[in-house]
């Protein structure tokens, strides 16, 4: 398939369409991409979310306790079961089959003897949030920790990029400037969006994913996705709005999609998804415009055998979400 061949024409806020043409706009779900490291002035985060070359951060209090429940082999602190050797070399239960049962310090064997004393020593312990130089503040019991970080608001947000697997992780403003320079994506300013999708033979796309779009209004960001792939023996086409941000922020705004042609029209109105929950759990939950290819050949017009497809959109704010009442307020 000749990716170089689709072309994606685009317009917002009721300006003039402009012919964009993008390369490789279509990207299969097996090109991958990796970006570990953002080039910025802010502080970044790289895979294991610590900060890496930026301004000054907070130091968490370390205690020679807290020390002693890091594991030698994975160096992530232990939770129950606390194994430890004859020796009394302590390491987590995850690491015991890693190291096939020899103790990674003396080299003596495991068995299964258990540290019970520290485990209750852990027990006792308040600690810090791992996101404290992020902005939490919260002190949580050893054994409760692990689940508040993996909810906490102040984690960092992974790439919204659609179609690879970027392991970028950093704040929006961060991802931004990467969706921007790395993966060049499109951005746009405005609440209201005109699309024009096409591909000469679209019937050679069963599984891939168009470029996402980045729209900035409200001072927050959205996604927009549009992409190809098969539902059950169906290929549809299928488009979507991500938030860039918390889910909580995320159900304070609206959206609507329509597409069509010759006197027909699909019409979806829903509420963004937040960037935590990944592009593929949202996809395949179906919470957007789903398009079966017959209908969007249908929409094309002519002899169906090229795919022009225009989706158009708007963005608005929930006055009052929490009562359900629904008062567009569209921002100029």
């Amino acid at each position: 398939m000749d990716l170089d061949s689709i072309e994606c024409v685009s317009s917002s806020d009721g300006l003039d369409e402009d012919e964009i043409h993008l390369h490789h706009t279509l990207h299969p779900y097996s090109q991958s991409h990796h970006h570990p490291e953002l080039s910025a002035s802010k502080p970044r985060y790289g895979n294991n979310n610590t900060a890496v070359n930026g301004g000054p951060t907070a130091t968490a209090p370390a205690t020679n306790v807290h020390e002693l429940l890091e594991c030698p082999v994975c160096t992530n602190s232990m939770y129950p079961p606390i194994h430890q050797c004859h020796n009394g070399h302590t390491l987590c239960s995850t690491c015991k089959t890693r190291v096939h049962n020899r103790c990674p310090t003396c080299r003596q064997e495991l068995g299964d003897i258990r540290c019970l004393a520290l485990e209750k020593v852990a027990e006792s312990l308040e600690l810090p949030c791992k996101y404290y130089s992020l902005g939490c503040t919260e002190i949580f019991p050893y054994y409760s920790k692990l689940k508040h970080e993996g909810l906490c608001n102040y984690r960092p947000y992974s790439c919204p990029y659609a179609g690879s697997e970027c392991s970028a992780i950093g704040d929006i403003p961060l991802l931004v400037a990467h969706l921007r320079d790395d993966h060049k994506v499109d951005m746009h300013t405005g609440c209201t969006f005109n699309h024009r999708y096409v591909k000469s033979n679209p019937r050679e796309v069963e599984n891939a994913t168009w470029m996402l779009t980045v729209f900035h209004c409200f001072g927050q960001y959205f996604c927009l996705h549009f992409e190809a792939f098969q539902l059950g023996m169906a290929p549809v086409y299928m488009a979507f709005l991500r938030f860039m941000g918390d889910e909580n922020d995320a159900r304070t705004y609206s959206y609507s999609l329509e597409v069509g042609g010759y006197g027909r029209k699909l019409i979806w109105e829903g509420t963004p998804r937040s960037i935590r929950d990944s592009h593929r759990k949202v996809r395949d939950s179906h919470d957007g415009l789903i398009i079966q290819r017959n209908m969007a050949l249908f929409f094309s017009g002519g002899d169906r055998k090229e795919l022009k497809l225009r989706v158009t959109g708007r963005i608005w704010k929930e006055q009052n979400p929490e009562a359900g009442v629904c008062i567009p307020n569209l921002c100029s």
